[in-house]
């Protein structure tokens, strides 16, 4: 290997490890900044929702599109929300192209005649997809606030009562709850998105939104003013994230957003591998887009500081971590080889080898929203060591799928808004194989899969004769998270 292409990888594998230092860095200070969070204790402005002089109008969109397996269980649940009727509307906003139209129908009528304010809307065309529904929805909507929920969401009866009281503050746009997950303990599988999107509901949304720093509606869970949605531009369809741009575009204009992580909205995790890889795909590529979109009217803005902007931009560039990781791990085996054939390099990775701090950081973050969810004890710190570093491998085995999705996304490239399969599987015993919206199609991506976990594996067999084992845990987990996401791909079409 030259001594130029040695100089070039060294280049690229420094840059990737940097950036992923950098976020490591804001994410030790939102856990900072969550830490001090729980020690306030702030009342805020609330609607008194005893005095009907102060109840306000509501509307909830149920944004659907082929859902046969959970839309009687949505409606169920929403027909079960306590909220004086003459004060509430329920937008069914379906967008479906199967046979669930009319079984959708048919329940709405039921529910129209037990005297719920619920209308069945539906489109002659996708356009815009999600974004385009709620935004058709939005153009009739009774409410002064509309919540949103996704099919797979079940609110409590409560939910109202515990979130649209704190608009009386007429600076807040948006009102998001955490979201729970009702089958966490399915899988392997399920378990660590749950743990992913547990740190997300509690040390990014709570240490963001803690200092005034931008955070997001997840797209779900959640309630908007109706005002905000209209002055921010209201809902575009030209990003797989619509939440995303909506709600950083509604933040620039002053909005302020609630976060209320004590307010849990259960909803249902995918259960299948490829289910899982849809959702990936479009929460990665739909947040690279919205940082092509929107970062340079972050970093320009004049009402935020500079510290929200720094927030912001790390918020932006998220997903874009998988290809900085991704990066680190295709170049490492390199990075073996060169450091074996140039001893006068020994000081880069020297150097190199401090950004391990990066990992001890996330470590130590996460270990602090998994015991806020989970608990403290000494048992559920050792379950904790186990999922994280199950979560990491995995997680790492999904950097190939999340870093094309990222590119594309980041290269402008549009692509249709592909929806999440959902199963109301209520335990492991159930089937999920019978499901007919699940793709039978082969990823290309799953050959490159199945290469890097035998790349990955040469890399630890290169630590023999190399004598060099620095690198061995992170081939390890490398492999076994590209055999994870490989195997459960191609069994997962069985």
């Amino acid at each position: 290997m030259g001594l130029t292409i040695s100089y070039i990888i060294i280049a690229l594998y420094s840059f990737s490890l940097l950036l992923i230092f950098f976020y490591s860095l804001a994410q030790l200070n939102l856990l900072v900044n969550y830490l001090g969070n729980k020690r306030r204790n702030r009342e805020a402005p609330k609607f008194n929702l005893l005095d009907p002089k102060e109840i306000p109008f509501v509307t909830i969109q149920l944004p659907i599109y082929n859902e046969e397996y959970v839309v009687a269980r949505l409606l169920d649940n929403i027909a079960k929300i306590e909220y004086p009727k003459s004060k509430l509307e329920i937008q069914v906003l379906d967008d479906s192209t199967d046979d669930s139209v009319l079984d959708t129908a048919r329940r709405v009528e039921v529910l129209q005649e037990s005297g719920l304010d619920i209308k069945h809307i539906r489109r002659s065309n996708r356009q815009g997809f999600k974004a385009g529904a709620l935004k058709e929805g939005l153009d009739v909507a009774k409410g002064e606030f509309i919540a949103i929920f996704d099919a797979d969401f079940l609110p409590s009866s409560d939910w109202l009562k515990k979130t649209v009281v704190y608009f009386k503050d007429k600076e807040i746009g948006v009102v998001q709850t955490r979201w729970g997950h009702i089958n966490r303990e399915y899988s392997t599988l399920t378990r660590i998105q749950a743990f992913a999107l547990d740190a997300h509901f509690t040390l990014e949304q709570v240490g963001r939104n803690a200092k005034g720093h931008f955070i997001n509606f997840n797209g779900t869970a959640g309630i908007w003013r109706k005002e905000c949605i209209l002055d921010a531009g209201n809902w575009e369809g030209d990003t797989l994230t619509e939440d995303l741009d909506l709600s950083y575009r509604a933040q620039l204009k002053n909005w302020k957003f609630k976060y209320l992580e004590d307010v849990e909205t259960p909803a249902e995790l995918p259960v299948v591998i490829s289910a899982a890889r849809s959702q990936q795909f479009r929460w990665n590529k739909g947040g690279a887009e919205n940082f092509r979109k929107t970062v340079l009217s972050v970093v320009k803005a004049k009402n935020i500081s500079f510290k929200t902007k720094f927030h912001g931009v790390m918020h932006l560039l998220n997903s874009s971590m998988f290809l900085c990781v991704f990066m680190v791990a295709l170049l490492s085996i390199p990075m073996m080889y060169i450091k074996s054939s140039y001893g006068q390099l020994g000081w880069v990775f020297e150097a190199t080898s401090f950004f391990i701090l990066s990992t001890v950081i996330l470590f130590i973050c996460y270990w602090f929203t998994y015991k806020s969810i989970q608990g403290s004890s000494f048992d559920n710190f050792v379950d904790y060591i186990g999922i994280f570093f199950t979560f990491f491998s995995v997680a790492l085995g999904f950097s190939l799928h999340n870093s094309i999705a990222v590119l594309e996304g980041h290269m402008g490239k549009r692509s249709e808004f592909v929806r999440t399969p959902k199963f109301n599987l209520k335990n492991i015993k159930d089937s999920w194989k019978d499901n007919k919206y699940l793709t039978t199609k082969l990823s290309p991506n799953m050959i490159l899969e199945a290469a890097l976990m035998l790349y990955f594996l040469f890399g630890m067999y290169s630590a023999i004769p190399l004598n060099d084992f620095g690198l061995f845990p992170f081939h390890f987990m490398l492999f076994l998270g590209f055999g994870y996401v490989f195997f459960k791909s191609l069994t997962a079409r069985a």
